[in-house]
Parts: C-alpha cells; structure tokens; sequence
C-alpha cells in the first residue's frame, strides 16, 4: 500500500503471474485433490453399482451405492497391508468383497454364516446352528430344485457327518449341513432363486471382504418407460436410503 503526498492511500502494484506460475498452481490443486480422493477411496468409501438382481428386493439393478471401507479393516494402497478392523463382519450383514472366481471384480451377497456355524438348507429355507432362521429379507421362488455338480465337490469335506460322503447329492434349495471353518463366512443373494453365490463356490475368506454398504446416493430403473428418464426413471425413495 502506497500513500500519496495530498493523504490519500493508493494500491502497490502487483506483478501478474507468468504462464507458467498459473499452470504450476493449477497442477499443485490438482494433485492435491487427486492425493485426498485417492485416500478417501482406498481408506474411507467407495462407490459400488448394483449390477444384477441376486440382492433382490433389498438391492436393485440400478442402484448406486457408497461402501464403509474403514469397518472391516481398509487396505493400504501399493503395500496390501490392512488397517485393523473396527469390528469383525456379523451375520444377516450386507459385505461388498472381492469374487472368488474373478479377479478384479466386485460383488455384494449378505452373510449368512460365521466361522464356527453349521449351516444348511431344507426345502430353500436356511437352518443355522439346528434352528431354522426367519429371513425376511430373502425373496424366494417357485422354480425347480437344481443339482449342481460344482456344489457337491467343494462341499463334501466340510459336511457336519463325515462318516459317508459317497450319498451326499445337494441341491440348489437342499444342502449341508456344514461347517465354516476359521477365517471365513458363507454368503448368499437374498434372491435365492436367482443368486450365483457361496452355495456353488465356497466358503469366503475374511481377507476378501471390503465393506458394508452405507447408503444408496441414486437409483436408475434402465427399463424406465415414461417421458423425461432423467426424472421419471430415477427411484428417489431409494435416494439416500440404507439397506438392511
């Protein structure tokens, strides 16, 4: 600030910024914003698109979703070592996790057993630990009763009776019982009929699960028939909802 001879006060002059100033202050604000989302999606959240209808009704085709990170214990980036956990997944709880058969792929099914549980299945409704479970939550068909020959091979060493496996045929609504041995879960789609989950692969191992859904931030029904889809085909009672 410069001041005259007759009183009056006058701004200094400032030298404008070079091209080059502006693009590094522009490249510093980006990096930085690029450090702090990519420590709030390693360590923090993530967004997670529901792509098929096994969760169905809880989870729909459309459904966009931020996942707790931070629950189970988040990953560290480039090292792959894990915070610890907050607490341990718990049973009837939605867990996002890495696929067992896929790698790099994403996928959501709800916990229906724990390490130490015996579980199984009888006319598709689930008995854990000898007492039939009420699943409110599970949407159940009335299509045939499949047999599997992938479910068999990995479940014939985890049946609660080990005396003879030989007779042991499971079905897609009729199986175990079985154990669940430590370090792992047994998860399915609460769209039973239509759900590609632990029933055909196997247990699932602690180190593979990511998170807990949060929230639903927007639903989009793609088979949206009426005018203006941007509107008419969004689900806002689903907006900002948390699924149970």
């Amino acid at each position: 600030m410069l001041t005259k001879s007759d009183g009056t006060k006058d701004q200094q002059a400032v030298a404008p910024k070079s091209p080059a100033q502006v693009a590094w202050e522009w490249v510093k604000s980006l990096v930085i914003a690029l450090v702090i989302w990519f420590m709030l999606t390693s360590l923090l959240v993530q967004a997670f698109r529901i792509p098929s209808g096994s969760m169905e009704n809880t989870l729909l085709v459309g459904d966009f979703l931020f996942v707790n990170k931070a629950l189970y214990g988040a990953e560290l980036p480039i090292v792959g070592k894990r915070l610890p956990a907050f607490r341990e997944p718990r049973r009837e709880e939605i867990v996002v996790f890495d696929s067992v058969e896929d790698p790099g792929i994403s996928v959501v099914k709800r916990i229906v057993g724990v390490p130490g549980d015996t579980i199984a299945m009888e006319d598709n409704v689930l008995i854990r630990n000898g007492e039939r479970v009420e699943e409110e939550f599970a949407v159940r068909g009335n299509t045939g009763d499949p047999r599997d020959p992938r479910m068999r091979r990995w479940q014939a060493k985890y049946l609660a009776d080990h005396d003879d496996t030989r007779s042991y045929r499971p079905t897609l609504k009729n199986w175990g019982p079985l154990v669940v041995p430590p370090d792992s879960f047994f998860v399915m789609g609460d769209n039973r009929d239509n759900s590609y989950d632990g029933r055909y692969w196997g247990f699932l191992g602690r180190d593979r699960i990511r998170g807990k859904p949060l929230l639903v931030y927007y639903s989009y029904d793609k088979h949206g028939v009426f005018p203006l889809p941007f509107l008419t085909a969004v689900r806002w009672r689903r907006v900002f909802s948390r699924p149970h």
